[in-house]
């Protein structure tokens, strides 16, 4: 980890959390076509992952000791980009270049393009996969990192998700924690009526892991779970985090056609004064 890093309070998590929403709004906007809704739910989890927990070196990315990070729903990558942009992994003037051709932030994250990203993401199912296989492997090699993975409540539907599980109860992967993005909407509508995933708690325990139910948009919540991931041994963590698919744009909240779907000029400058005035 960089010598000069210093892990954020809450209060300046929330605030940065504010400014990753920005950045999501005005790279999808500039692109026009993205997928705001599930970027937007997890911003708060993903900002606490890189303003506080993870042991990363923006200036040397492939530290060999570094924490693992995978967005498993590759398509809300947005947030991953403005994370890894804000922390100091590349320029931020590469967000406009969103989903260009040539661009190093392809419209799902690519290992081989873009400094910071440890699994090139697509589809669902497969991140929660490598992170298990990356999590073994610190195991038997004996290093000390933590892979942290965020997978969607739909992706959940995936039946490599449950495989994945049931390897890292298998081999008590206590450096691996998968946080689930539970905002209830899928691709095409909610997740409850497209094809139903609870009870999760009860599923993942049934797996063999350490579960944790948080809100996931209060920052305490969100810190207080994380850094109790840390702590757990003998088997791996999940942490349900509870969101709001849209969170921080009123009419992109709890709304499945905002899964896929950028802004207007006019509805994106609604969107940012939102965000900037939110408390």
């Amino acid at each position: 980890m960089s010598s000069d890093f210093k892990p954020m309070s809450v209060p300046e998590l929330k605030e940065m959390a504010k400014i990753i929403r920005t950045d999501i709004i005005e790279m999808i906007h500039e692109a026009q076509s993205g997928h705001p809704g599930g970027s937007l739910s997890a911003a708060d989890i993903v900002t606490a992952l890189y303003f506080r927990m993870l042991r990363v070196d923006p200036e040397n990315p492939g530290w060999p000791d570094r924490d693992r990070f995978i967005l498993s729903k590759g398509h809300a990558c947005p947030v991953w980009y403005a994370a890894l942009a804000e922390r100091g992994f590349f320029d931020k003037a590469h967000l406009r270049t969103l989903r260009k051709l040539g661009s190093i932030l392809q419209g799902h994250a690519d290992m081989k393009k873009t400094p910071g990203v440890d699994m090139t993401v697509g589809s669902l199912g497969q991140g929660i996969c490598a992170g298990v296989g990356m999590a073994l492997s610190g195991k038997l090699r004996g290093k000390d990192y933590h892979v942290w993975v965020v997978v969607g409540d739909g992706e959940c539907q995936e039946g490599s998700v449950w495989e994945a599980a049931m390897a890292g109860n298998k081999w008590h992967l206590d450096n691996l924690t998968v946080i689930v993005d539970k905002n209830g909407i899928q691709n095409d509508w909610f997740v409850a009526e497209e094809m139903p995933v609870d009870p999760l708690n009860d599923k993942w325990r049934a797996f063999g892991w350490h579960v944790l139910e948080i809100d996931g948009h209060d920052m305490a919540q969100i810190v207080e779970a994380l850094e109790t991931a840390l702590t757990i041994k003998g088997k791996p963590t999940c942490v349900i985090a509870h969101t709001v698919k849209g969170k921080g744009v009123s009419f992109m909240e709890n709304v499945p056609a905002w899964h896929g779907k950028a802004p207007t000029t006019e509805q994106a400058e609604i969107a940012l004064k939102e965000i900037k005035e939110a408390a």
